[in-house]
């Protein structure tokens, strides 16, 4: 048994310059830290994530108020308890709070201590975490996923014109030390492909690392990657994958894709059927705003056997909104992201529950 001896959080700032919660767990002679990932733009049904609103500091981002509620309420509940077990401290976590979506002491407080149990337990085990997690899954085949690298930026991650959030890369190779040079190539390709068409000053970076040049249609952006791709003669050994977020850009029952260009749900539809038959589009995620189940089912019908659905905001990692979501058969991957359902052992059930429905998994890069 490796119980539990000590758990203390504190206020750090996250890769935006925003505040969040790390945690230290102390357990046998070894301390387990974890930071919670937020993301720029989140669904209404995730849990919730507890911010000081209504203090000055930090524009109100501040996360005393979650700090605390580690400190006081978290810690002793699960102090002495094996760290192995993470279900058991899970349950702990989510007795603690007693609401169904994290709302007394915060989504991001309950991760920090599970995500530091997760670290202790895999610590405690003497493996690395991906094998503990394997483990706490029940899963035995290991396989390497497939890396996304997002190198465009629009939306909420951007300050150019383009709606649709995140222009990926998907490399199509076999190791990921592979997928990780090509991802490198193109991307500083790219970087000239922007400055060749739009100047210097147009190879700014969003917030998350990708380029924002001032685009305003998808087609641009897919158009400079792939100029950057086949300038390295790659061709199709590199798929394109698009995070739309439409919640985004949704509004009074119209798509506003750019200034002039306001869709219906039939018509943006159709729109990403042609970008699909245009460009080699391995996913598409959150399409349509993130109570359409209608057209999220139409279009992964349409586009099976050439592109993934991936949910996000529609599913945003809870079990029953996955279970909602393959009944209307409105995707066939979900988007895992550990902060939207708020412990470790929840994060494990989606993608258990996503897998037996015959979906696809792709893990958030938080």
């Amino acid at each position: 048994m490796h119980p539990i001896k000590a758990v203390h959080a504190r206020e750090i700032l996250d890769s935006r310059g925003n505040p969040t919660v790390e945690v230290d767990m102390l357990v046998d002679d070894f301390i387990a830290r974890a930071s919670v990932p937020s993301g720029a733009s989140k669904g209404k049904h995730e849990a919730v994530e507890l911010r000081d609103a209504k203090r000055k500091r930090y524009l109100g981002m501040g996360v005393r108020q979650a700090v605390k509620n580690v400190n006081r309420f978290l810690a002793p509940a699960v102090k002495g308890k094996d760290c192995t077990k993470q279900q058991e401290i899970d349950q702990a976590l989510i007795h603690a709070d007693g609401t169904a979506n994290k709302r007394d002491l915060g989504a991001n407080a309950l991760l920090g201590v599970s995500m530091a149990a997760c670290r202790a337990g895999a610590h405690a085990g003497g493996m690395p975490l991906f094998a503990h997690i394997r483990k706490l899954a029940g899963t035995r085949r290991l396989a390497v996923p497939k890396l996304f690298f997002n190198v465009i930026n629009g939306g909420k991650h951007a300050g150019n014109a383009l709606a649709i959030q995140e222009c990926m890369i998907v490399p199509q190779a076999a190791k990921a030390s592979e997928s990780i040079r090509i991802a490198s190539e193109v991307y500083h390709s790219l970087r000239k492909a922007v400055v060749r068409k739009y100047g210097r000053f147009a190879a700014n970076v969003g917030d998350e690392g990708g380029f924002a040049p001032p685009v305003r249609r998808v087609e641009d952006a897919l158009d400079l990657i792939e100029a950057a791709v086949r300038q390295l003669g790659y061709g199709r050994k590199v798929r394109l994958a698009l995070d739309c977020a439409a919640s985004t850009f949704y509004q009074q029952g119209l798509y506003h894709l750019a200034a002039g260009q306001s869709l219906r749900a039939g018509e943006l539809l159709d729109y990403y059927r042609m970008l699909a038959q245009a460009y080699p589009l391995i996913a598409i995620e959150d399409p349509f705003h993130e109570e359409d189940f209608e057209h999220f089912s139409e279009l992964t019908r349409k586009l099976r056997g050439k592109a993934l659905v991936v949910a996000d905001d529609l599913t945003a990692s809870n079990p029953q909104r996955i279970t909602l979501a393959a009944r209307h058969h409105a995707a066939n991957c979900l988007l895992l992201k550990p902060n939207q359902v708020g412990t470790v052992s929840e994060a494990i059930e989606a993608a258990r529950l996503a897998k037996k429905y015959g979906w696809r998994v792709m893990v958030s890069h938080r």
